[in-house]
């Protein structure tokens, strides 16, 4: 099920003002995304910021559960990191999210982030899958 890493960040919003994520589908319980460090990712220690990592698996980890959820709208209910490394401008971040188990209205998934093969950041988190009705859809639904 591997293929070439597609742009998620189409439509205005943090992650697209911070330069987007790169997500592939591996197989059906894992899924990778990627992203580059740039200078408005860094910390005043010159690392990559916490913030933006939370925020990079928030949407890599995220977009894994959408698809998991057979693309099920769903949202955070809770994300449980740990900053182990550091990064910074220039590295490739590589993201790894394992799906652990899907009901029906939870997913529940751990994730890492690497840099040069070194973990920097793991996360386990929990995602809601929502029921969206046909009338909430808009126009056209």
């Amino acid at each position: 099920m591997s293929k070439k890493f597609e742009q998620i960040s189409l439509k205005p919003g943090f992650m697209k003002h911070n330069g987007g994520v790169l997500f592939r589908n591996i197989s059906n319980t894992e899924y990778e995304f990627k992203s580059t460090i740039n200078e408005n990712h860094l910390n005043a220690a010159g690392i990559t910021h916490g913030g933006y990592l939370s925020a990079l698996v928030d949407a890599g980890a995220g977009t894994a559960a959408h698809r998991s959820a057979d693309n099920a709208p769903c949202v955070t209910i809770s994300l449980d990191l740990k900053f182990i490394g550091a990064s910074k401008v220039g590295d490739e971040i590589i993201g790894n999210v394992r799906i652990l188990k899907k009901t029906k209205t939870l997913i529940f998934l751990f994730c890492e982030l690497k840099c040069h093969e070194k973990i920097i950041t793991s996360a386990s988190g929990v995602w809601k899958i929502l029921k969206v009705k046909p009338s909430s859809l808009g126009p056209g639904g």
